[in-house]
């Protein structure tokens, strides 16, 4: 009989996987060979085909972002819009507290556990944290809310916050059935919690006539509840007393390091618009954003990459195999890097022109975006090793990696930002990252034989890197941009090439066994 591929392998009342070691003894019973484990090559395989599934959907909130901001942008009052974009970013913050790393300790626990029990738990464990955070912020709002530029009592803000509960969940329960496999489910949820507030709220300014921005964040609050509702019908969250406290303790000692870990990449991220806007005024960080979240893109995907293989990775019990996947995938992805990168640098002045006012001078922000792309490698550096680091349940060196990064991209935007302008807020951010990935490395035990790259590898990302930093010498011009603009287009076809280089083989797209 077929097995829905989007079904957890579960019996009814959750009782537990059998072991590997169960598997071993059932078949040798039954007359078979004992079950050997798939190849390293195997599994990164299914990464690169399957696994980028899971990156296309969390990427879906990233792209419907980029195409509703210049939306309410234009509906929006100017106060309105600002407010709105402030409140997002309280947001955020709030959501990273609330979360408290569990989401990523769900991945690992589950891992090693065999059972769902535990990570079904979690999912209570912070449902009941958000709800606590958001209460806590929420009675407090007059406060703190005018430290930040908000009216008392501000309805944006308190709607915002009330996001909190709903988004801080659906991440945890989307941890699950990532783990799961439950690529259907998965997809689902995302994409009605990335698309469907978002569609929600411009219904409610363009068809209701409610042109504010409480209205479009009451809109994406009541979709938001409803894709809660549906993660925990899918999951079914359940607390039991008898492995509950243990499974708490364990993933608040794993969480809350990865929560502060994530606090301190917030503030490495907004720190340099911080001091831009400090230096040089609010159009010159009007101008950087810009640039910024152009080249920014490889990062974001590469983060997404990370969380989508978290759980293939940490399912690996031989820490050897483990490392050789990483070492696998992480080769893998730097061969990506070159024609991503390559592509991101020929279309930003195109991209700039379209995006940007004339008035930010957009051709003088590529150096900013080739900046900015270039940090994709420390990250996709630092990733692999964080990813070890978090399956050896070591996170407490992550938190303080983090933590170093961000003062340094603040003390280095201070020195660079007056000599270099924008050039040196986006150095400053690219020497972070590379700082960060260094301490992920410095921090493994002693005693790994951490995989290196070979040559081979490396050499056609560094000449993509050389011939970007070429095409910055090039003329400013619209039929300059439209030619380079093409040579972008041309780098799709080289990715997707790349990308089945890194599969290895048809067929990938299939539910690993």
């Amino acid at each position: 009989m077929a097995v829905s591929s989007d079904r957890p392998s579960t019996t009814p009342d959750d009782a537990a996987h059998p072991v590997p070691d169960e598997l071993s003894v059932a078949s040798s019973v039954a007359g078979l060979a004992p079950p050997t484990a798939p190849s390293v090559e195997d599994v990164a395989s299914t990464l690169f085909g399957r696994g980028m599934l899971y990156v296309a959907v969390l990427a879906a909130q990233m792209v419907s972002s980029v195409l509703v901001s210049p939306i309410l942008a234009h509906l929006l009052p100017p106060r309105e819009f600002g407010e709105l974009a402030s409140a997002i970013a309280v947001h955020q913050v709030l959501v990273v507290l609330a979360v408290a790393g569990i989401d990523q300790a769900l991945v690992q626990i589950r891992a090693t556990s065999d059972d769902d029990r535990p990570a079904r738990a979690l999912v209570l464990l912070a449902l009941v944290l958000a709800c606590a955070l958001t209460a806590v912020a929420a009675l407090t709002v007059p406060w703190w809310g005018h430290e930040l530029g908000f009216a008392p009592s501000s309805p944006i803000l308190v709607t915002v916050i009330g996001w909190t509960v709903p988004a801080s969940a659906t991440l945890v329960v989307s941890a699950l059935l990532l783990s799961q496999d439950r690529l259907g489910a998965f997809s689902l949820l995302n994409i009605l919690s990335a698309v469907g507030g978002q569609f929600s709220g411009l219904v409610i300014l363009i068809g209701g006539g409610y042109r504010t921005a409480n209205a479009y964040a009451l809109g994406g609050l009541g979709s938001l509840a409803l894709v809660l509702v549906l993660g925990l019908v899918l999951v079914r969250p359940r607390w039991s007393r008898r492995i509950g406290p243990d499974v708490a303790r364990r993933a608040l000692a794993l969480g809350i390091p990865l929560m502060v870990s994530g606090l301190a990449i917030y503030v490495l991220n907004a720190g340099d618009r911080l001091v831009v806007q400090r230096l040089l005024g609010p159009e010159e960080a009007g101008r950087y954003q810009i640039a910024y979240t152009v080249g920014n893109v490889a990062v974001l995907l590469l983060s997404m990459v990370s969380a989508a293989w978290a759980p293939r990775i940490a399912a690996i019990a031989d820490e050897d195999r483990r490392w050789a996947l990483i070492g696998h995938s992480r080769d893998g992805l730097i061969a990506l890097m070159a024609p991503a990168i390559t592509g991101i640098t020929l279309a930003a002045p195109l991209v700039l022109t379209l995006v940007a006012p004339e008035s930010y001078r957009p051709g003088a922000l590529l150096p900013v975006v080739f900046l900015v792309a270039l940090a994709g490698f420390p990250v996709l550096a630092g990733s692999g090793t964080g990813r070890a680091l978090v399956t050896l349940e070591r996170t407490g060196p992550l938190a303080w990696s983090a933590v170093i990064a961000a003062v340094v991209n603040v003390g280095l935007n201070i020195l660079l930002v007056p000599h270099l302008d924008l050039s040196g807020a986006a150095l400053a951010t690219l020497v972070a990252f590379t700082i960060q990935a260094v301490l992920h490395r410095a921090w493994l035990p002693a005693g790994i034989v951490w995989p290196r790259t070979p040559l081979a590898v490396l050499l056609p990302p560094t000449l993509a890197v050389a011939v970007c930093a070429a095409t910055l010498l090039l003329p400013q011009s619209t039929e300059w941009d439209l030619g380079r603009f093409a040579l972008a287009v041309v780098c799709l076809p080289w990715f997707l090439h790349r990308l089945r280089i890194a599969q290895g083989k048809p067929g990938l797209l299939r539910r690993p066994t």
